[in-house]
């Protein structure tokens, strides 16, 4: 997975805060705050529906967050209608669990499915019971 920061990292070494940096013990601090904040997150309470969704949206191209948005809110999925950044943290979601990849080009982050992504959606093709058992022990997880 390509570093989500490396745009970040690059600004800030040109800029004032060249010289900045954070103890061990800070970035630690930080990193058990956002863990924390997904662990308490509602990670379950996204709909099956809405993770086919967004699979099925890259399933044959790698499309940046804007264009899953775009084809959601097309296909009347409003989940993120509200609160268009949850679609971010889901996305990411899906892609620490190895079920989406993505790439940075030109200064956006492309998602795509990969093989157990095509598992899932085939599965939900094939069984809808399995699949939104898996989905559901899949996001269960990601809330530990």
């Amino acid at each position: 997975m390509n570093d989500p920061f490396t745009n970040l990292k690059s600004s800030m070494k040109k800029s004032i805060f060249k010289d900045f940096s954070f103890s061990n013990e800070r970035k630690n601090a930080v990193k058990e705050s956002i863990r924390m904040r997904q662990s308490q997150s509602q990670f379950h309470s996204w709909k099956i529906e809405t993770i086919i969704a967004i699979l099925e949206s890259v399933q044959h191209e790698s499309k940046d967050g804007y264009n899953i948005s775009t084809q959601l809110f097309q296909k009347n999925e409003r989940t993120f209608q509200k609160n268009e950044g949850q679609l971010y943290t889901l996305l990411h979601l899906l892609e620490n669990k190895d079920i989406l990849n993505s790439k940075w080009i030109n200064k956006k982050k492309y998602y795509s499915l990969n093989s157990k992504g095509k598992k899932y959606l085939a599965t939900h093709k094939q069984d809808n019971s399995k699949l939104e058992l898996s989905l559901n022990h899949l996001l269960e997880e990601a809330s530990l």
